[in-house]
């Protein structure tokens, strides 16, 4: 087996990476509730969730924010030398949580399926670490509590369980919130 080093670049995203942002939320979301929610249900969720022109919004509500982010990572293949293409591997978006503007709300962390367990989510949560770590002193996410891969990778992350609240969605389904000091 060769081992190719693979590094990822993590940038603050602009409406450019709109359409791959999408693509990326509509792949992870795919892989990760499809067997939950079934195909058509997670087309309808990510075209109403990630439509678009609230993908712009989002994206230009952080640009130059101290108290937000909306980050991609993108790869770099060391064996082949392409440089950092404009290909996103994932992406994070952070905003302050409504009821408490110190901590930061992780309202999106998403990753290609096929570069899970490769270090992108764990490279766009240390950027966000870094980059708003003066601005809030915890973090705070909700995940699936169905979604057993966006609950291990929380728990890795060192987040620690706080609540269960219910969501919109079909089935009853229910959100687990994790939170974590930065």
């Amino acid at each position: 087996m060769i081992r190719v080093h693979v590094t990822h670049a993590v940038r603050q995203a602009t409406v450019d990476d709109i359409w791959a942002v999408h693509a990326t939320a509509r792949q992870s979301w795919h892989a990760a509730y499809d067997d939950l929610l079934g195909a058509d249900r997670v087309d309808d969720i990510v075209d109403e969730w990630y439509a678009i022109g609230d993908l712009e919004s989002s994206i230009s509500d952080t640009s130059g924010r101290a108290d937000a982010a909306f980050l991609v990572a993108e790869g770099s293949d060391a064996a082949t030398g392409d440089g950092f293409a404009s290909d996103c591997r994932g992406f994070a978006h952070v905003v302050p949580w409504p009821e408490d503007a110190t901590v930061g709300y992780l309202t999106r962390l998403y990753v290609r399926p096929d570069m899970w367990g490769e270090g992108v989510g764990t490279t766009l949560l240390e950027a966000l670490e870094t980059a708003l770590g003066d601005t809030f002193d915890r973090l705070r996410l909700a995940v699936l509590a169905d979604n057993e891969r966006g609950i291990s990778f929380s728990e890795a992350a060192g987040f620690k369980h706080v609540a269960t609240r219910e969501t919109d969605l079909p089935n009853g389904l229910e959100e687990s919130v994790y939170e974590k000091s930065v």
